[in-house]
């Protein structure tokens, strides 16, 4: 490609507050349509918003964590726009001082910009019924009306904002993993995208290599996922670098993601800042933040991403990447680290995490929050494996049964007969018999061919049901076929 990519990421995280962000409603997701509505969300004339402690105090922790300048003194702004979500037929967010701004997020390969942090409520929500009546004579036809649930209306939303200094779809991607670990770290959302919980808008130009000046950017939404975010980006940055080769001009204009048909789509033109009208919230006064209070919120701050994992290279001295991969989930590194303190062998427990335990994990799509077997129980099978008490083999089918019920390895050990067997005279059996049927495999043995031992073992192993203990089982080929 002749051009460069240039994005821009507006995420919006619900933060986790029990009310909204100016009444006292209830947040509840999946609740009755409009059952957690009052005057004050509903936009009913004369109330007055009340700022919740909790989120504002979230707003301050993101900033935070996002190495940003907390503002002393911050306001509000009405943001403007007609909507039949917005039932105040404008947003109470914020403009020229927001709570934080003039940050960075260090992803695996780059330290990326943050513009801002800004707190706002979110707006409603449309719902575009089907019909379902066979006499209609088409199956799911959209109906001609939308209705509204203004549940959503009010609840606290921080939105952070990325400098436009993301390269590709694949930086993007880098950035939003390590922002949504981020505020999981922090307890301060859930970042569930299928709840709505984390919204993610895109913007993108290009422009020609070697330029300075940015191109026109089109905004993306509609994105479910961290993977249709990395999809639209590549097909909008296809089509406007087909636009520009053919000498067309780049529209100014939001567009859809269309999963389905895999493409974007024109949504609108553009809004510009001016075309919100802001202006400063009447029926809020600036906000100061004092400086014991914002002292007090960064000692109360957690352990981050990239602490705890220089943390876990250090001090159980893991690699970089294992460390990275259980990190990536917060509930998982905590997983490893309760095993951990069980049983001081953090290499051999994050071997078994990262294999087994995930390979089951993606395998059923289940979180780690749903494994049945505790820290305990996968404890006691790394240190039945440890003690050469049970084969790899053998691990993994105990592994295989823990998963099915309540049974703990050592018990699954004993029913199913799966000590491992250390008795020489016992092995010695075994390693006779296999080199008394492949003469063949012996000979290239004995004719230097050192790989033969390998298919020996392994045929002893089989014999053995996986029981016979491996080291043994090699020093006694050894001698045999050297004698």
């Amino acid at each position: 490609m002749d051009y460069e990519i240039v994005i821009g990421l507006e995420v919006h995280t619900q933060l986790k507050t029990d009310s909204k962000l100016f009444c006292g409603c209830a947040t509840v997701f999946g609740a009755e349509p409009n059952s957690q509505t009052c005057p004050v969300c509903l936009g009913l004339p004369g109330v007055l918003p009340v700022m919740n402690k909790k989120a504002f105090e979230y707003a301050i922790k993101v900033g935070l964590a996002l190495n940003c300048a907390i503002a002393p003194t911050t306001k509000f702004d009405r943001k403007n726009y007609f909507y039949p979500d917005l039932p105040k037929n404008y947003q109470i967010s914020q403009y020229d001082i927001p709570i934080a701004q003039h940050g960075w997020l260090e992803t695996k390969d780059k330290k990326i910009g943050i513009t801002r942090v800004h707190l706002e409520e979110d707006s409603g929500k449309l719902v575009h019924p089907e019909d379902t009546n066979a006499e209609c004579g088409t199956r799911n036809a959209k109906l001609d009306y939308s209705l509204v649930d203004l549940n959503r209306a009010g609840v606290p939303l921080a939105e952070i904002v990325s400098n436009p200094e993301i390269t590709s779809p694949d930086e993007a991607y880098q950035y939003l993993i390590a922002l949504k670990s981020i505020l999981i770290y922090l307890g301060v959302s859930d970042c569930d995208m299928e709840k709505g919980s984390l919204r993610c808008d895109a913007n993108i130009s290009l422009r020609k290599k070697g330029e300075t000046k940015l191109g026109t950017k089109t905004e993306i939404k509609n994105l479910n996922s961290f993977k249709s975010v990395v999809k639209a980006l590549e097909f909008e940055a296809n089509r406007q670098a087909w636009l520009l080769k053919e000498g067309q001009a780049v529209s100014g204009e939001t567009r859809l993601w269309d999963e389905e048909a895999a493409e974007t789509r024109s949504m609108r033109s553009k809004e510009e800042i001016q075309d919100y009208r802001y202006f400063p919230e009447p029926d809020l006064m600036p906000f100061t933040i004092s400086p014991d209070w914002l002292k007090s919120i960064k000692d109360s701050l957690p352990e981050l991403p990239v602490q705890r994992k220089e943390r876990f290279v250090k001090q159980y001295q893991l690699s970089e990447y294992d460390a990275g991969v259980l990190l990536q989930d917060k509930a998982l590194a905590d997983y490893f680290e309760s095993c951990v303190k069980l049983y001081n062998n953090p290499k051999g427990i994050g071997n078994w995490i990262l294999s087994e335990v995930l390979r089951y994990l993606n395998d059923t799509k289940k979180e780690i929050q749903e494994l049945t077997v505790m820290p305990q129980g996968l404890v006691e099978l790394v240190k039945l494996f440890d003690d050469k008490k049970i084969t790899s083999t053998a691990a993994k089918e105990v592994w295989s049964e823990m998963l099915k019920g309540n049974l703990s390895a050592l018990d699954i050990v004993n029913q199913k007969g799966l000590a491992q067997i250390s008795d020489d005279s016992v092995i010695e059996g075994y390693v006779k018999d296999v080199i008394s049927k492949n003469e063949k495999i012996v000979g290239d043995y004995k004719g230097g061919k050192k790989n033969a031992l390998e298919s020996l073992l392994g045929q002893v192993m089989r014999a053995s049901k996986g029981k016979a203990q491996p080291d043994k089982v090699r020093m006694l080929l050894q001698k045999h076929l050297s004698s």
